[in-house]
């Protein structure tokens, strides 16, 4: 009796025995990254991460055939991609930054398929593994400005469109007023939200899509214009149905119907446009690709076609280069959980024992919604309205003891021109302090509705004074690795240019403040 041949189950147990001790020690030093990874897919400008994993999986096994045709061949070029990934997961740990850990993981997942696998099939691979880089968010600083932009772009739109509909209708940065009421233009309208799933649904569409690579790029670059231009329409839409239907045109069913209506036509527009492509050239194939259906062609003469012999368990893991990963992942693990990152939390005075009296100048101190200071997620905030002479002044501190893995300061960029603010002359300046020092300060006027004001502000951060959201973000970096601290600060002061002053003059009032107010301020920030 013939004896059954077991050399196939043996194969599999092996890859999955094989494949299920790298996942679990990848797991154990990346799961607080990947926690905080799926936390930010529950948010409702990620949601649709959660169907990238297995889209990269369907992909994989739709290259079944492909992948068992080329052979494995390990090699030591992918180690350097995985020491790579290894140092960019102890940067983005000591740092406190989950994005570089994130990239991490995804460098790292590439370089162990290259290190046991080989070229030709991480070459096979590719598609299906870069598609995985469109599951991991933006970092929050440049997620808001992108969101800021494609607001205020989506708001002139939306009134434009209002207009050419024969409504009367004015904005003030994301607030459009139609007179008989006000459409807030919220993140939920501002692009961004279907922007980034249209645009990863273009990439893969445009996989799949057999013709030359300048109609690729065609579709996918015009998913920004097609997206900015359907969520304007659908802003104005709101704004005609508002008079009729009320508060519900804007809220509840049909906010989210519309929602999901636009991305729809988005993708019925990409298919027609896809369409039209064709129409213009047509016969366009890809070279190198058989159309649907065809067969391929036989392997030439006296080509070898690999062999794949079985291989044990035992063997497998004897590799080299899977005994290399393992031993590095468990070092990472080793490393990770042993030497315990402690931010040094500094002791500061509280903000509720700020002066209301500096100087000649008399304040009168302001509090913050709940909402705002949950969002802001600050840890201390002082907010005073001084006066001089009937001169008034704002000033805003806000502090955070800690800026590591997601937590940041939020920008006046990122939140005045939201609310209607215009920044005009906005730049850098030097103000000269009582003590001989200068102070490296943003300057912006700010314009709304004829109303303006003049605002300077900065980032006090461990002893520097900065200017620029990326410098904080280097340096917060660096003195995590460096000095275990990532605490810092934004201070906010504006004047109004009241009637019958110039900007000159509401400036040196601004300026005559600021000398008063950084000497009491440096009590209260640490160094």
């Amino acid at each position: 009796m013939k004896k059954p041949d077991l050399s196939i189950p043996s194969i599999q147990l092996s890859s999955i025995i094989k494949i299920g001790l790298l996942g679990l020690l990848i797991l154990i030093p990346y799961y607080s990254a990947l926690s905080y990874l799926v936390g930010l897919w529950k948010g409702d400008d990620y949601t649709y991460c959660y169907l990238i994993p297995l889209i990269s999986l369907y992909l994989i096994w739709d290259k079944r055939e492909e992948l068992a045709k080329e052979e494995s061949a390990p090699t030591w070029k992918g180690l350097t991609l995985v020491v790579i990934a290894i140092v960019l997961f102890f940067v983005g740990e000591l740092g406190g930054e989950y994005y570089s850990m994130h990239i991490s993981l995804w460098l790292l997942i590439i370089g162990l398929c290259w290190l046991l696998m080989g070229s030709q099939k991480l070459k096979v691979l590719a598609f299906p593994l870069a598609i995985l880089l469109t599951a991991i968010p933006f970092p929050y600083f440049v997620y808001a400005n992108l969101t800021l932009r494609l607001k205020l772009i989506s708001s002139q739109l939306g009134v434009w469109m209002l207009h050419r509909f024969g409504f009367s209708a004015y904005r003030e940065g994301n607030v459009i007023d139609l007179g008989f009421t006000q459409l807030q233009v919220v993140d939920a309208c501002s692009g961004l939200r279907f922007l980034i799933p249209l645009f990863v649904l273009s990439i893969i569409m445009v996989y799949f899509y057999r013709v030359s690579i300048w109609k690729k790029i065609i579709i996918v670059l015009s998913t920004i214009p097609l997206t900015v231009f359907t969520n304007s329409l659908r802003i104005a839409m709101t704004g005609v149905l508002y008079k009729s239907w009320g508060a519900a045109a804007a809220e509840g069913f049909f906010h989210g119907f519309s929602g999901w209506f636009i991305f729809m036509f988005s993708f019925a527009i990409l298919i027609l446009e896809m369409w039209v492509l064709n129409k213009i050239v047509p016969g366009d194939v890809r070279g190198g690709e058989a159309p649907d259906g065809a067969q391929p062609a036989p392997a030439p003469a006296g080509q070898k076609v690999p062999v794949h012999v079985p291989v044990s368990l035992l063997a497998t893991l004897k590799q080299p280069q899977y005994l290399t990963a393992l031993i590095l992942l468990l070092l990472t693990s080793a490393i990770a959980y042993g030497i315990e990152f402690r931010e040094k939390i500094p002791s500061s005075k509280p903000f509720s024992q700020f002066p209301l009296k500096v100087g000649e100048w008399s304040g009168t101190r302001q509090y913050m919604e709940q909402f705002f200071i949950k969002e802001l997620d600050l840890t201390d905030y002082v907010m005073v309205d001084y006066q001089n002479a009937a001169k008034p002044v704002n000033f805003y501190v806000a502090w955070y003891e800690s800026q590591r893995k997601g937590e940041s300061i939020h920008s006046p960029e990122s939140c005045l021109p939201g609310g209607g603010w215009i920044f005009s002359q906005a730049g850098k300046s030097t103000i000269s302090l009582s003590n001989g020092k200068t102070l490296p300060v943003n300057r912006a006027i700010m314009e709304k509705s004829g109303y303006r004001q003049i605002s300077y502000y900065w980032f006090p951060m461990r002893g520097r004074v900065l200017t620029s959201t990326w410098e904080v973000k280097l340096y917060t970096f660096w003195d995590a690795l460096t000095r275990q601290r990532t605490d810092g600060a934004l201070v906010r002061v504006i004047t109004p240019v009241t009637a019958g002053e110039t900007p000159e003059d509401a400036e040196k009032r601004l300026q005559a403040f600021t000398k008063e107010i950084v000497p009491i301020l440096d009590q209260y920030l640490p160094r």
